[in-house]
């Protein structure tokens, strides 16, 4: 199970956006690089041309970039600040069965996110 997950809000606590809080949009785990909303927003130069109705396209847009997982972390329900985020196991029944599920913990506060 992912520590971070879309939809997460999470602190930024290195690089030049650091302190900065945002949702993640996009988490990439195969390089290990999530999109997290307003932070790391770079410049993006995109061709211009036309669309179907002749209006102009393209110029300089505004984006946000990957940021490294290491860089940021979950921010803990409890005391709206960071965390580290540990791992607890719950049975639950449901149908008459019983599962093992894993639950996301935060180490600060011990509250699930």
């Amino acid at each position: 199970m992912a520590r971070i997950k879309k939809g997460d809000l999470v602190v930024v606590i290195a690089g030049r956006d650091k302190g900065q809080q945002g949702r993640v949009l996009e988490v990439d785990t195969d390089r290990d690089r999530l999109i997290v909303e307003g932070v790391q927003r770079v410049k993006k130069h995109t061709k211009v041309g036309q669309s179907g109705r002749g209006a102009k396209t393209g110029g300089i847009e505004t984006v946000e970039a990957p940021i490294h997982v290491s860089n940021v972390m979950v921010v803990d329900p409890g005391t709206k600040k960071g965390t580290r985020v540990g791992m607890r196991t719950e049975t639950v029944e449901r149908d008459g069965r019983s599962r093992t599920v894993r639950v996301r913990v935060a180490k600060r506060s011990g509250k699930d996110i």
